[in-house]
């Protein structure tokens, strides 16, 4: 497989970013999803072989867990809107600080920037 040994951590949202773990996924990287309490994990069909642990982002103990796990991590997906990750202090200033070669990838129905980019993407 083309990305066994490659390690994702991928934070629950809507289908783009379940989607792009799912391909990481089918070409062999190890895939950790990391979902908000509450979430309905039985109707996600995109999770297909990957791992997935709820985490509450909203307290400090899940933060830290995250900040532990992004630094074991090679690439972490993030699908919210400009600013989320900061606000709660797992921005890319913040982890690239303590793991430099984490890809730190966003994806967003309209970019960081712009006019619509607070816009939900669904």
């Amino acid at each position: 497989m083309a990305l066994k040994g490659i390690k994702v951590l991928e934070m629950a949202g809507l289908a783009p970013g379940p989607f792009c773990g799912m391909v990481l996924r089918d070409f062999g990287a190890t895939v950790i999803r990391v979902d908000r309490p509450r979430t309905q994990l039985d109707a996600d069909r995109l999770s297909r072989g990957k791992q997935s642990i709820v985490i509450n982002m909203k307290n400090k103990e899940g933060i830290s867990l995250i900040k532990r796990m992004a630094d074991a991590s090679d690439v972490l997906i993030e699908p919210f809107r400009p600013g989320v990750m900061e606000r709660v202090g797992l921005g890319p200033d913040v982890l690239l600080q303590t793991n430099p070669r984490l890809v730190y990838a966003r994806i967003t129905g309209f970019g960081q920037t712009g006019p619509f980019s607070m816009m939900a993407g669904h």
